[in-house]
């Protein structure tokens, strides 16, 4: 069984805490450091390093060392405190990593969370915005992380208003704030990742299209997929790739039953350059043919040529 993100999160702060180039690609250009290239969620490392039987960024050099020897230079961290920021670039920066993006979990479908899960990750947005995030990635927390409960209209209104409002201020502080979804957000019709996205203002809420995702949770279904590229192309700005086969996560992003030639092309014909994060990850059944370092290597080429731009 997958592990969730929201475990990871916590061990990987704590992890950090206690130790204190790039290729042109889709993406729009910022201020500090070249961050145009492809970027890797700090997710998948912690996945394929947890089966190697290592914790990812316990010690911060080596892990970032493997990272940069597989020829990524590009890095999405996650989030829950503005210290951490500080604390993690201080080992980015000693092993020329860059960020342009970051994930950051929010509760917002709770009125009484709502202002304390607004303030904290403004804290963490005015932190990042200073080592060179432009991009701040959020899946509104569900009601519990992998059971079947479904928030109410009620409470998906508070959420679409909570994220759009979340999304001005980040426009302030200089960040786009990007919708992400994992497979619950397709249920009963795909209602909660619909109302975010036509509840809310296109100038405040942007979208990380997670494709495998919205692919798995629509019950493995590309039809699907490219009606979603379809109706809101134009609010992606970032893109978390990963691949499976007959529906299991590849060891490698590699092809599979997802056509991503397909989206990118369409992206190409519409003139949109997201943000490229590669995602890939380990669940129960993906094979182990292969250490990290070799499986990202082979990945990161495989979306270079997939993603020319």
């Amino acid at each position: 069984m997958m592990t969730n993100r929201r475990t990871f999160l916590k061990s990987v702060a704590l992890g950090a805490a206690a130790t204190a180039g790039t290729i042109p690609l889709f993406s729009s250009s910022s201020a500090g450091p070249d961050n145009s290239g492809i970027a890797c969620q700090q997710y998948t490392w912690m996945t394929y390093f947890k089966r190697e039987g290592i914790t990812w960024l316990g010690d911060p050099h080596t892990s970032l060392e493997a990272y940069v020897r597989s020829g990524l230079s590009g890095y999405e961290p996650s989030f829950s405190a503005p210290s951490e920021v500080a604390q993690l670039n201080v080992h980015l920066k000693n092993n020329d990593v860059w960020c342009k993006s970051m994930y950051v979990n929010a509760v917002l479908h709770e009125e009484e969370l709502v202002e304390k899960n607004i303030s904290d990750i403004i804290a963490i947005s005015k932190e990042a915005y200073k080592i060179g995030i432009r991009i701040l990635v959020t899946n509104p927390t569900p009601i519990r992380w992998g059971g079947p409960e479904n928030k109410s209209d009620k409470q998906l209104q508070i959420q679409a208003k909570a994220l759009n409002r979340l999304g001005g201020e980040l426009n302030k502080i200089g960040i786009d704030l990007a919708y992400h979804n994992h497979d619950a957000e397709m249920r009963e019709g795909a209602r909660e990742f619909h109302h975010m996205l036509t509840g809310t203002d296109p100038e405040h809420v942007k979208l990380c299209l997670d494709a495998h995702w919205i692919y798995r949770g629509a019950g493995n279904s590309q039809v699907a997929l490219f009606d979603i590229v379809s109706l809101y192309a134009e609010r992606i700005v970032e893109l978390h790739l990963r691949q499976s086969h007959n529906g299991i996560w590849s060891e490698v992003f590699e092809s599979g039953d997802i056509d991503y030639s397909r989206l990118a092309n369409i992206l190409q014909r519409k003139g949109l350059k997201p943000h490229v994060v590669l995602e890939q990850a380990i669940e129960a059944g993906t094979p182990h043919t292969m250490n990290t370092v070799e499986a990202m290597s082979r990945s990161l080429e495989n979306v270079k040529e997939i993603f020319k731009g």
